[in-house]
């Protein structure tokens, strides 16, 4: 069994909730949400019953849709159709993929008031408008994103649970690790990056320490997501290809930003921006937005025509950037597992920053800068993150993302002078272990969790 954390936010959830609200578990295809509530449903529950509805016949997602109204027939029918009794307050059901039965969400509001049993969804595409568009969202859900797995669950699923608590107490001192374990701490951290946090790659891994098993999974999960494009992504679904085929190329440049020319001449974000939208929903992508100012209040200077465009996850990044002929060259693995890797390999960084603050709970922010008059105003910083506790002063961390070990700092330093009254600690993630130098935290990649 692979270890999650959002195992514990489910248990939290059933002690709080005591049957007063569905709990949603929303995240990209793959990412292990069918596998996770069925556990939990083995688990925590004399018995449960899950309803795949990207497999359940259309008599089971009728009921839905005729029995709104007759609760006790409609729960006695799930009951006949999957052979299994339900215990009044002892017993869940899952309705997974809900998705594809939108009429089931809507059936959450007269479950949860009917109190039996506890009920939990799982979806992908939920947020997406047209599979939402004709029903009434219950106010009775409660939900929790769910993403791919993070660099401690990949550790837990290596056998390793004592390096995160380490790096954890090093973080919090203000300690490097030492020569070894951060060498040993990078190592893993790279392996991680090019395997990425799909499960089904992290098991096969695990099982088979094969990388070309590991790179066909990664291409299948490709392949869904471009299937998942061109079936649900109504009438958008060349510019969502266009822009999903176009990430590698926009993150192998040296600011980033997505330029909107690559997908057409006269292309306008107008034009695209639902198509941003939709793989953002599908969680397929992470986008940051240019912020005019490091201030406070990140959301309200957001300037949501200029930005970058990272993958979900990293290893499939990896996948969609160098695959060649449906498979990435295991030599490609190898060079960025070893850092070896010098052309390509700042995006990749980048990338799997913006997945871990993602992950922490971190909107996306960076800051662009490209004024031609005064070069002191001149900069660009990777990401902006902003304190949990808001106050009037000093609540912004710039935060630079540097691949190499030799590099130059102009744009933090001149962020630092422009707006000392904004921020908080500013942090460069790079390979090097821990240091603190000049007010500046130097953190290595495998903490950018912690932040």
């Amino acid at each position: 069994m692979l270890k999650r954390k959002i195992y514990q936010k489910m248990l939290d959830w059933k002690q709080n909730s005591r049957g007063t609200s569905a709990l949603m578990i929303e995240g990209a295809r793959r990412v292990g949400k069918s596998y996770i509530v069925e556990t939990f449903g083995k688990k925590e529950y004399d018995s449960y019953i899950l309803v795949n509805f990207t497999q359940a016949p259309s008599s089971v997602k009728e009921w839905f849709d005729m029995y709104m109204e007759d609760i006790d027939k409609l729960l006695l029918n799930l009951q006949l159709h999957y052979n299994t009794k339900l215990t009044e307050r002892h017993s869940l059901i899952v309705f997974d993929e809900v998705q594809d039965c939108p009429k089931a969400r809507e059936a959450i509001k007269f479950l949860v008031a009917d109190g039996r049993y506890d009920y939990i969804e799982t979806g992908s595409l939920v947020s997406i408008k047209n599979r939402v568009k004709d029903i009434n969202l219950p106010s009775e859900e409660e939900s929790i994103e769910m993403y791919p797995m993070d660099f401690e669950e990949f550790l837990w699923a290596m056998g390793n649970e004592m390096l995160m608590p380490f790096c954890r107490e090093c973080f919090d001192k203000r300690q490097p690790l030492g020569q070894t374990l951060h060498r040993k701490a990078m190592d893993l951290f790279r392996l991680y990056m090019v395997i990425g946090g799909m499960p089904q790659a992290v098991q096969e891994y695990v099982i088979s320490k094969d990388f070309d098993s590991v790179e066909a999974i990664k291409h299948r999960i490709l392949t869904l997501y471009r299937n998942d494009i061109r079936k649900y992504a109504d009438n958008e679904e060349l510019r969502v290809l266009t822009i999903f085929d176009e990430i590698p190329g926009q993150l192998q440049k040296h600011e980033r930003k997505f330029t909107l020319s690559a997908l057409g001449n006269g292309a306008r974000m107008r034009n695209y921006q639902n198509a941003f939208l939709w793989l953002s929903d599908a969680k397929v992508i992470n986008c940051c937005y240019n912020t005019t100012e490091p201030s406070v209040g990140l959301r309200l200077n957001d300037e949501r025509t200029t930005l970058k465009c990272y993958m979900g996850d990293t290893g499939l990044l990896v996948s969609h950037a160098f695959d060649e002929n449906g498979r990435v060259p295991i030599a490609v693995y190898q060079k960025l597992i070893l850092g070896k890797l010098e052309t390509n390999e700042g995006m990749i960084m980048e990338n799997v920053v913006a997945q871990m603050l993602t992950a922490a709970g971190h909107k996306l922010y960076f800051y662009s800068n490209s004024d031609r008059e005064d070069k002191d105003n001149r900069m660009e910083i990777d990401f902006l993150i902003s304190k949990s506790k808001i106050t009037s002063r000093h609540n912004i961390s710039p935060i630079e993302v540097k691949s190499g070990k030799v590099y130059k700092l102009t744009s933090l330093r001149k962020c630092i002078r422009k707006y000392d009254k904004f921020l908080s600690t500013p942090y460069v993630v790079h390979p090097a272990d821990l240091k603190v130098e000049d007010g500046i935290v130097y953190l290595p990649l495998y903490m950018v969790p912690l932040l």
